[in-house]
């Protein structure tokens, strides 16, 4: 598809990652074909069934220039969440980028908590016991796998 705006202009490197169960950070960097006076402004839509938003809290360069948000109570959804991000500039057009993400995929999954280990020295085994990460979407059972490595010292 051809995108009205100047070659190069659109921002570039678009990451998102989701954390602490329910707040989501994502980043991008200025078109490098981008005028200076170049301002970028973020909108999503979680599901197609809420409006779309535009970010409440930015994260500015040292420019003042916007090149990423972050956002609380994320909510992650069965469908794709839906980002588009666009330019303003006073002498040119800017393109626009836009990219559709399963929210499941950038979740960054919380360590387990209240670990414990309880050995028996006589009968030869540890019994070891945890709580496993909180998420936010369904099927938690089925989410996890644990590993265990034991370095004997």
């Amino acid at each position: 598809p051809v995108f009205a705006g100047m070659n190069g202009s659109a921002i570039e490197n678009f990451s998102c990652v989701i954390y602490n169960v329910s707040l989501m950070n994502c980043t991008w960097q200025a078109g490098r074909d981008a005028p200076g006076d170049t301002h970028y402004f973020l909108y999503w839509q979680n599901s197609r069934y809420d409006d779309a938003m535009e970010c409440e809290l930015y994260i500015k360069d040292e420019n003042g220039r916007n090149t990423g948000c972050r956002f609380q109570n994320v909510k992650i959804e069965t469908e794709k969440a839906y980002f588009l991000v666009n330019g303003s500039s006073n002498g040119s057009l800017i393109q626009f980028y836009d990219e559709y993400i399963d929210l499941y995929k950038i979740e960054k999954l919380m360590p387990p908590s209240n670990i414990t280990v309880n050995c028996d020295k006589i009968k030869n085994h540890c019994v070891f016991q945890w709580q496993q990460p909180e998420i936010s979407h369904s099927n938690k059972d089925k989410c996890f796998k644990y590993e265990i490595n034991i370095n004997y010292k």
